[in-house]
């Protein structure tokens, strides 16, 4: 590796800290290294190319961030958690500066994970974890469903969840949907507390188009990774389906890190209620 990327949480000090000492161990071993604040996506961005690795230092909603400043670009990404659970990340903060010297000489291992793209009006966005049309009021709103152009049902709910298996642990976890092992490529249809309608969760095939309308004179919002929020009109539609691109995460845990990491994670999380991370 010759030159790596150090994104870190903008509003966390340690983060910041940890940055700094990340960018003089790489120096003394002779690496080239840039960093930046996660929340100045323009001044990130253009500095990705050429990049061999990104280090995300905070948690998982750092890494969602992360992940949308450097789409479409296939970078690796290590994750350093000094959030709360960690889903996605990889190592705790503690440990990053041991372990980095290893991963320079090419040890761990890559774990490829899909995304989804979410189309509205000539416009993309593209979600590592979820896309979501909620309710902006506390009141339920009706959004027909399409899939590969068939009429599925109209969901009468606070909302419906188009997630990733990366974001089968999160949102739609908490919302009753299944858990998908993350390099699974299929596509969870998840209502949030639905009154009327298919109650029950949808895993779609990888190739499956998501076709998603606004009903009635509703106030809903698109919401992508929880993160970028687009206010929709009546009649409005999203088109959700796999995207082109996908995200690599370098690992350094064994390839059944998952199921063992994922029972510990939950207990942690009391009732398994919606994480979003730092």
């Amino acid at each position: 590796m010759k030159r790596i990327g150090i994104l870190y949480h903008p509003l966390l000090e340690k983060a910041q800290d940890l940055a700094e000492k990340l960018e003089e161990l790489l120096s003394s071993r002779g690496v080239s290294s840039w960093q930046c604040s996660t929340g100045d996506e323009d001044k990130a961005k253009p500095q990705v190319a050429g990049t061999d690795l990104i280090l995300s230092i905070g948690g998982d909603g750092t890494i969602l961030r992360v992940a949308r400043i450097i789409t479409p670009l296939s970078v690796p990404i290590l994750g350093v958690n000094l959030g709360r659970l960690g889903f996605i990340t990889e190592i705790d903060g503690g440990e990053v500066l041991s372990s980095l010297p290893d991963l320079l000489r090419g040890g761990g291992w890559m774990e490829e994970r899909a995304m989804l793209e979410a189309q509205i009006e000539g416009k993309s966005f593209h979600a590592l974890n979820d896309v979501v049309l909620r309710s902006i009021a506390v009141r339920l709103v009706n959004i027909e469903a399409e899939i590969d152009g068939t009429a599925i049902t109209t969901y009468r709910a606070d909302g419906i969840i188009a997630a990733t298996a990366t974001g089968s642990t999160s949102y739609s976890l908490a919302s009753g949907g299944p858990i998908l092992h993350p390099q699974s490529r299929e596509i969870v249809l998840q209502p949030i507390s639905c009154h009327l309608g298919l109650s029950d969760a949808l895993v779609l095939p990888p190739q499956s188009i998501v076709d998603l309308k606004v009903a009635r004179r509703d106030r809903v919002v698109l919401s992508v990774d929880g993160q970028v929020e687009t206010p929709l009109s009546e009649g409005q539609s999203v088109r959700v389906q796999l995207s082109p691109y996908t995200v690599r995460f370098l690992r350094i845990h064994q390839p059944t890190y998952f199921y063992s990491s994922l029972c510990e994670k939950l207990r942690g999380a009391g009732n398994g209620g919606r994480y979003k991370g730092r």
